[in-house]
C-alpha cells in the first residue's frame, strides 16, 4: 500500500514569482489539514526547502489555489498562500499580484474555464483582500499562448503578454488608502529619532520611507542592503511600530506590511526604490507594491512628494516607471477626473508560463 498521497498541481511562473497553483477541490476543506499539505508540497520549514518545490527563497516559496467563483462579480476565485523556507506558517493575509498572472493560465489548462476568442478576458476574485482583477490572456485557437514578445524585468526573456487591470486596490488589507488616517506619519525610532513615513495600502500595506531619512540612498546593491544589519534592525522597529498605527495589529510573524525605501530616478521612471518583504531586500518589487508605491507618487505631500517625477499622462491616466534594483515596473494609474488622489484603476503588464504539471506527493499523514 502507497504511504503517500498524490495530490494533482501545475507548477507555474507568474510574473517573477514561482509556485505549485493547485483547483481547491483537490485540497482538503479542512484549513489545518490544507496547510499541512502546502508546507509538505513546498518543503517548509527547511532553510534548502530540500523536501519539497520549494526554491529555498520567499519568492519560490509561493502557492496559488484557484476555484470556480460563483458570484456575479467574478468567474474564478485565487486565493494566494505566502510560506517562508524556515518558517510553518501559511499566510493567507496577503495577496501577491505576481502569482495572480498565472491563475488565468491554471484555469485554462485545468478547463475549469474556455477560451473566448483570440484573448480571453476573465474577472477573478482575490479572497485574501477581496479585491477584483480583470486580467487578459492570449488565446490563439483556443488555447493559451505564452510564447510571446512581451518583456518584464526580473524574468528571463519574452512571452505572451498578460494585462492585469486591479479594479479596487484601495485599503487591500489594512481597509483604506491611508489607513492612519494621515499622508505622512512621525515615529521614533532608536538611533534615527523622529522618522516620517506615509502608510499606505493601496493593494499591498506599505511603510515608505526617504532613503536619505535612515541615512542610506537606496541606491545600494541588493547584497549590501541584506548585509546591512542596523538598518534591518531600524526597518523592523518602525514596521512593528508602523503596524500597529495602521490597525494590523502585531505583525512580528506577518510578511506584512512592506518596507520601502525610496529617491530620486536614475533611469528616466518616477522613483527608485528598494523594498523589503518583510526583512529581506527583494531584487525586484512586488506588484501590488509596484501599485501602492505608483500611487504614493501622485499624493501630494507623501515622502515620495519631492522625489517622483510625473509620468506620462494622457487624460487622466499617468504611466508610472517604478525603478529597482532589476530594472522598472510600468503601471497605469486612472484617477478621478474631479480628485487626482483617488485611483480608480491600475494596470500593469505581467507573463506567466506552464513549467509542470503533474503531482505532488504528500505523506498519508499529512494529507
Amino acid at each position: 500500500m502507497a504511504n503517500q498521497t498524490a495530490v494533482p498541481c501545475l507548477f507555474m511562473r507568474g510574473g517573477t514569482s514561482k509556485g505549485p497553483f493547485f483547483y481547491a477541490k483537490d485540497l482538503p476543506s479542512d484549513i489545518a489539514k490544507r496547510d499541512a499539505v502546502l508546507l509538505a508540497a513546498v518543503g517548509s520549514p527547511d532553510k534548502r526547502q530540500i523536501d519539497g518545490l520549494g526554491g529555498a527563497h520567499s519568492l519560490t516559496s509561493k502557492v496559488g489555489i484557484v476555484d470556480l467563483h460563483d458570484g456575479s462579480d467574478a468567474d474564478l476565485s485565487f486565493l494566494f498562500a505566502q510560506l517562508q523556507p524556515e518558517k510553518d506558517t501559511v499566510d493567507t493575509t496577503p495577496n501577491c499580484g505576481n502569482m495572480l498572472a498565472a491563475v488565468v493560465p491554471f484555469a485554462l489548462e485545468k478547463g475549469l474555464i474556455q477560451a473566448q476568442g483570440d484573448t480571453t478576458t476573465v474577472k477573478v476574485l482575490t479572497v485574501n483582500t477581496g479585491m477584483v482583477a480583470e486580467i487578459t490572456v492570449q488565446t490563439p485557437n483556443g488555447e493559451i499562448a505564452y510564447e510571446g514578445d512581451a518583456r518584464i524585468d526580473g524574468a528571463p526573456g519574452t512571452n505572451a503578454p498578460i494585462k492585469i487591470n486591479f479594479l479596487d486596490t484601495a485599503g487591500s488589507v489594512a481597509g483604506s488608502l491611508l489607513p492612519t488616517g494621515n499622508v505622512i506619519d512621525t515615529f521614533d525610532i532608536d538611533g534615527i529619532g523622529a522618522l516620517e513615513a506615509t502608510c499606505i495600502d493601496n493593494g499591498m500595506p506599505m511603510v515608505l520611507v526617504r532613503a536619505a531619512d535612515v541615512k542610506r540612498t537606496a541606491y545600494e546593491s541588493v547584497a549590501d542592503l541584506n548585509q546591512d544589519a542596523d538598518l534591518k534592525a531600524k526597518i523592523e522597529q518602525l514596521r512593528l511600530q508602523a503596524a500597529l498605527k495602521m490597525g494590523l495589529g502585531d505583525v512580528s510573524g506577518k510578511n506584512y506590511p512592506k518596507m520601502c525605501l525610496l529617491n530620486h530616478p536614475i533611469n528616466g521612471g518616477a522613483i527608485h526604490t528598494r523594498c523589503y518583504i518583510p526583512h529581506v531586500c527583494h531584487d525586484a518589487i512586488g506588484v501590488l507594491a509596484a501599485v501602492t508605491v505608483a500611487t504614493a507618487c501622485v499624493l501630494p505631500n507623501s515622502v515620495a512628494d519631492g522625489l517622483a517625477v510625473a509620468g506620462q499622462v494622457s487624460g487622466n491616466s499617468s504611466l508610472m516607471s517604478i525603478e529597482h534594483p532589476s530594472g522598472e515596473f510600468s503601471v497605469e494609474l486612472t484617477t478621478d477626473a474631479n480628485d487626482s488622489t483617488n485611483v480608480l484603476s491600475a494596470a500593469l503588464l505581467r507573463t506567466a508560463r506552464l513549467i509542470m504539471r503533474g503531482e505532488v506527493m504528500i505523506p498519508n499523514r499529512l494529507a
